[in-house]
Formats: C-alpha cells, structure tokens, sequence
C-alpha cells in the first residue's frame, strides 16, 4: 500500500509537470496535493513497516517530536490545500469568464505559499508546546505513530495549555476549511442548478467531481478516528481507523483523480505507454 501511495502520487506529479495542457492552477494544487500525501504517509509508515520486521516499537524522544512535527505539517497541509481546491472550483464553475483573470498562475502560487505558512506555524506551535512537558523515564503509547492527543496524555505535568492549543487548532484550522469548502460548494450546487441544459450540468459537476470524492474521502475517515476514540477500547480502534487517513486516503486519491480525469488519463498515456481505464 505504501509503494502504491508513492508511485501512484509521483506519477500524478510527472503527468502534470510533462504536459504542458496541464499547467494550470487546478493541476497545479493537484501536483501539490500529490506531493503532500506522499509526504504525510511518509511521516508514519517507513516507521511501522521497521517496527513490524524488527518486531522493535521503540522511539526515542527526539524521533517522536521529529514524527509530530511533520506529521501535523502536512496534516493541517493537506486540509488547507482541499480548502484552496474548492475556491478554485468555485471560481471556475461560478464565475468561469473571469477565472483565468482571478486564478492567475502567481495567485496560485501565492495561495500554496500562504497554506504552507500556516501549516508551519500551526505544526510549530503545537510541537513547543509539547516540548515544554515533562514524561517519566518509559512510556507507551497506543498507536502506531506519535499521535498528538496520546502524547499528551501520556505527560506527568500540567497539559492544560496543550489541551487548549490542540482545541482551539481544531475548532479554527479544522472548522474553518471545512466551511470554506462547504460555502464553496453550496455556490457550486447553486450554479451547476441554475443550468437549464443536462449536458452543461453534468459537464460543471464532472469538473469537481474528483475533488469531492477527495475531500469526503479525508473528511470522512477523520470523523470515524473521532468517534472510534470516543468509544470503548478506543486506544485500539482510533489506530485503526487512523489507518484509513493515513495510509488509505493517500493511496486512492491518484485513482480517483485518474480514473475521472480524461486530462490525467491522456498525460499517464503518454508517459507509461499504457492506457487508463
């Protein structure tokens, strides 16, 4: 699955960059999106596969805050740049005469750069404050990774400031592109409505279609580690429901982008020589 994951998304990667049709700003945050997912399964699985063929599930200290860090960056990464996707999709589907004027190729890049500003400091903040706890000599945690919720409660000190720092990041890092994403497709189900012909309809809709698969998909499986951790023998069912978006999320995104992109198809075609269902 993890080999997968890589290829799969670099792939995506060398498709895009290839093929100069693709030099757009949506394919552009795709490659972007690519980029991320390898990055955000790499942070926890290179990990696992070593603890399972040395049956070792040992870390030291410095490789869980290292683990935390990145895996936080690319987390909060990820679920910004699924927020920037869905303005683009608005932009193209609810004002598509101006969208090559709004979505330019330097606003592109700006929004990425603003996106990876905020993944850093969010990553960072959250990752001094775990860096001023004190643990006890040994400690275990129930997961496969160093989860940030776990690690924390593992602490021997007061954690009052990381349970607020982790609160307020979830209710603003998290709550906030979700309803951006929500407000944006609100507008799109408007317009692709407001469309008299059914080819004009399902030609708007087909262009977001891959973006919603994603973003369910992302969304989805984090709401399941929430509620798995809320049930009995939590510890056990929140790693593996946390599987899902950490390793299974990342692995299928190149197939639903592939599978429903004709663009993808064409440029994957052309590179291996094989052609895409």
């Amino acid at each position: 699955m993890y080999l997968i994951t890589v290829f799969g998304n670099l792939l995506i990667i060398l498709a895009i960059s290839s093929d100069s049709h693709l030099h757009t700003p949506m394919y552009f945050f795709l490659s972007n999106l690519s980029f991320v997912d390898i990055c955000f399964t790499s942070t926890t699985v290179p990990k696992m596969l070593w603890n399972i063929q040395t049956q070792s599930k040992v870390i030291t200290y410095a490789g869980c805050l290292t683990q935390m860090y990145f895996f936080i960056l690319f987390a909060g990464f990820d679920d910004f740049l699924l927020t920037v996707m869905a303005y683009d999709r608005f932009v193209a589907i609810c004002h598509p005469l101006h969208y090559t004027v709004i979505m330019k190729p330097s606003y592109g890049v700006l929004l990425v750069l603003v996106v990876w500003v905020m993944s850093v400091l969010n990553s960072l903040l959250e990752s001094l404050t775990v860096l001023r706890l004190s643990f006890c000599t040994e400690v275990e945690i129930s997961h496969f990774f160093c989860e940030i919720n776990q690690v924390v409660q593992l602490a021997c000190s007061d954690t009052f400031l990381n349970t607020m720092v982790m609160y307020f990041a979830t209710v603003l890092l998290g709550g906030g592109p979700l309803a951006g994403i929500l407000y944006s497709y609100s507008k799109i189900v408007s317009s692709i409505l407001g469309i008299s012909l059914a080819q004009g309809k399902y030609k708007a809709f087909s262009t977001c279609a891959s973006h919603l698969s994603v973003v369910s998909l992302f969304y989805c499986t984090i709401l399941g580690v929430y509620l798995s951790s809320a049930a009995p023998q939590s510890s056990h069912s929140g790693a593996v429901a946390s599987v899902m978006y950490t390793v299974v999320t990342p692995m299928l995104n190149p197939f639903i982008y592939s599978l429903r992109n004709r663009d993808i198809k064409r440029a994957l075609k052309r590179i291996t020589g094989v052609p895409v269902m």
